[in-house]
């Protein structure tokens, strides 16, 4: 490893190419670079913070719960399996030596160029873990090798990490039937407040899900209220948001199809929900049920104060097969279009303007920017606009999003920066590449005479730190 091959990535990279506007966004982004993380959506589980267990090898940490380096690698004809991924039949299928499944993504490097997962993990590698080399099908034991042995020391436990990103707070994403034990034990072992949890009940709301009687039997055991009608259903809801308010959640997470909050009258709701314990709801009494129960789940917010998180536009399990063999959120979840003007009108008509109701609307769409979605944020005083989400967080999309929705809904209708991530050492990554983009766009502002560098630079810090604070904070 000599100093012709050290690693060195661009400093500036992400920032704009003009070199007058590149020195403002410098600035600004120098104004936030080292700001704490506040990562209030996301999928790291609780129970990796309650272990604190050293992380095997890199396939462990980097490889496998990387669904965007999984999905790109499968692409190119290697099996989830090959890459670490449990089967949900026989555990014992998925590839078990990690060298193996670290040097099957070294040697595809290539495959991520151009790519938001290239800067991710670019920035992973030579910044967080300070590797030497690219890699690369030549360099891929050396740098196994060595962050193994970096894995094995104190600085990377799973708290410490947490410590090192200067993460002050991160949320998970947790069921509705989650006994929420593991958050107990983190808010008596770090303090309330800085592992929180999610209420994600998509599950429950569904009631054509594959497995939805059985959970049915699961919420009337671990809420303690028996669910025989779709009164007491909601009643079991209540006291599932209450338990995860206890334990310090901000927000709910809501991932259907479609974007539709239409109440159903209380005596339709009673009969489909009949119909699905006896296991004869139709796909369309469905769809109409889960419309109507994020309705209910606004009414709930209104109650309890937890922040609404609505992100449709995602179909599912795109593929049976993986979904068979692997299960949710492997098989392939693909964007399609969503409607949300006429959609959202039921729930802000009724709550939109009232002053206890905290809701968020994310989209895998960026044609609904500009059209929909920015003007509503601009009008609604409950409703902010989430930022770039999921197949939206690349560079280029995350510009378009300024562009297409501050003209109308300003920043400050914003929600700041979410992650959406699995993999616990990419969330400074994609913190810090949001904070160039942002750098970037009011640098542009300012070379323009549209923002003076004072405004610009409180801008910036109120988008990654104080906007994202005041749209999760917990309610008094």
């Amino acid at each position: 490893m000599s100093d012709a091959t050290a690693w060195a990535i661009d400093p500036d990279r992400a920032l704009p190419a003009d070199p007058a506007t590149r020195s403002i966004a410098r600035e600004l982004y120098s104004a936030v670079s080292d700001l704490p993380i506040v990562s209030m959506h996301g999928h790291v589980e609780a129970e990796v913070f309650v272990d604190n267990q050293f992380f095997g090898n890199p396939a462990e940490l980097l490889v496998i719960p990387d669904h965007y380096l999984v999905r790109m690698l499968v692409s190119q004809g290697y099996s989830p399996a090959e890459l670490g991924v449990a089967d949900r039949q026989d555990a014992s299928l998925a590839e078990q030596d990690g060298r193996l499944i670290w040097r099957r993504f070294c040697e595809n490097w290539k495959l991520f160029r151009g790519t938001p997962t290239r800067y991710w993990l670019e920035h992973e590698l030579a910044v967080v873990f300070e590797t030497p080399l690219q890699p690369s099908a030549e360099n891929a034991d050396v740098l196994y090798d060595k962050l193994s042995a970096l894995l094995q020391t104190e600085p990377f436990r799973p708290r410490s990490i947490l410590d090192r990103f200067n993460v002050e707070i991160l949320a998970t994403t947790d069921s509705a039937l989650s006994d929420l034990s593991a958050h107990r034990k983190l808010s008596d072992a770090l303090g309330p407040g800085r592992i929180v949890p999610t209420f994600r009940p998509d599950s429950l709301l569904h009631v054509d899900h594959p497995r939805w009687q059985d959970e049915i039997r699961m919420l009337s055991e671990v809420s303690g209220v028996e669910v025989v009608d779709y009164g007491s259903f909601l009643a079991a809801l209540r006291q599932r948001r209450g338990a995860f308010v206890d334990v310090g959640a901000r927000a709910t997470d809501h991932g259907h199809l479609l974007a539709d909050t239409t109440p159903l009258p209380q005596a339709e709701a009673q009969r489909i929900f009949a119909a699905a314990i006896r296991g004869e709801v139709t796909p369309e009494e469905a769809q109409a049920f889960s419309g109507s129960m994020l309705y209910e789940m606004a009414r709930m917010s209104v109650e309890d104060g937890l922040v609404m998180q609505l992100h449709p536009g995602v179909l599912r399990n795109h593929c049976q097969s993986i979904y068979d063999s692997y299960g949710p959120d492997k098989g392939f979840d693909i964007p399609v279009s969503v409607e949300f003007t006429r959609s959202l009108r039921p729930l802000l008509d009724s709550f939109g303007m009232n002053k206890d109701f905290r809701f968020i609307a994310f989209t895998t769409d960026e044609t609904v920017y500009s059209r929909e979605l920015a003007p509503l944020a601009g009008s609604y005083p409950a409703m902010k606009l989430g930022a770039p989400w999921w197949f939206l967080d690349s560079p280029e999309q995350m510009r378009r999003f300024r562009e297409s929705a501050v003209e109308t809904a300003g920043f400050y209708n914003t929600s700041g920066f979410v992650d959406d991530t699995r993999a616990l050492a990419s969330i400074p990554a994609r913190h810090d590449l949001s904070r160039r983009i942002d750098a970037g766009y009011l640098a542009r502002l300012v070379a323009e005479g549209r923002l003076g560098l004072a405004e610009a630079a409180e801008t910036a810090v109120d988008l990654t730190y104080n906007i994202p604070l005041q749209s999760y904070a917990a309610r008094n």
